[in-house]
């Protein structure tokens, strides 16, 4: 898909401008006439300094910018990392890791710039999460449920109390939802207790799967469903448009990039130590 870059622009404020003006010494409108830029621009190391490098992160700079430009700048970072290493630690549980020789998947994953700009929009899309209540009608009578984006559970949930026409847009989000929590909090979907069998069980009856699914490790059920959640909505949706079919891709590739998060995580968001090279 062209015009990527125009994509970005609609997300990127007048502070953002500012920084990346500043950065690379060009005038804000430079950047804002010429938006095809942004994506090479992002990925400038000037600009990574300006976000994220010591000096900035004293300064709170990162206060100062957008979730999508503060994303837009990791992600485009990890991509230069994962060039260069060899290896991208996987967890096979609490605290522990082994690593994993797959960088060539990591990196094809990150050669489409639409699929770099998905991770982006993802991450962002998380800085706010939406909650709230919903009614249903049981044995008993009306009912009312709570539903946040960060409970995969809940969320699941909505698939049945809403129209056909929302119904893409939750699984959608469902798969959203998958794909943070093993890519930003693998520690959580590692863990023995991340769901228990009536949850997991939950989950499988709701996306109509094989209930024998719900014994397998919560890890590779997050990484099954969530695809699957993704060809749902893709299936389901009425108009099809060339930026909605992005999610077919990260369906195909959702371990890769799952494990691009994981990366990104490691070093950006909940840093341990150096990565592997």
């Amino acid at each position: 898909m062209g015009n990527v870059g125009k994509l970005y622009a609609d997300h990127v404020t007048d502070s953002d401008l500012r920084l990346l003006s500043s950065a690379l010494g060009v005038p804000p409108t430079e950047v804002r006439r010429d938006p095809e830029c942004l994506p090479t621009l992002l990925a400038d190391p000037r600009v990574f300094e300006a976000v994220l490098g010591e000096r900035a992160l004293a300064k709170g700079r990162m206060a100062e910018v957008s979730p999508f430009l503060l994303f837009a700048v990791m992600v485009r970072r990890a991509e230069q990392e994962l060039a260069f290493m060899t290896h991208v630690d996987e967890r096979t549980g609490l605290r522990q890791r082994v690593p994993v020789f797959d960088t060539p998947q990591l990196v094809e994953f990150l050669a489409d710039p639409v699929r770099v700009l998905f991770l982006v929009e993802l991450l962002a899309s998380f800085t706010r999460v939406a909650s709230g209540r919903y009614r249903v009608q049981t044995g008993r009578g009306p009912r009312w449920r709570r539903f946040s984006e960060l409970d995969p559970v809940r969320l699941a949930g909505l698939v049945d109390a809403v129209s056909e026409a929302e119904r893409p847009g939750i699984y959608r989000r469902l798969g959203d939802v998958a794909l943070f929590l093993t890519g930003v909090y693998p520690d959580y979907t590692a863990g023995e207790r991340a769901l228990s069998t009536v949850d997991a069980t939950r989950l499988v009856r709701a996306a109509g799967v094989d209930q024998s699914l719900a014994s397998a490790p919560s890890l590779e059920l997050f990484e099954y469903l969530g695809a699957r959640w993704y060809q749902t909505a893709w299936q389901l949706t009425q108009i099809r448009t060339e930026r909605l079919a992005v999610i077919t891709e990260v369906a195909q590739r959702f371990r890769s990039a799952r494990r691009v998060l994981n990366h990104l995580a490691d070093r950006y968001l909940f840093p341990t130590g150096p990565a592997g090279v």
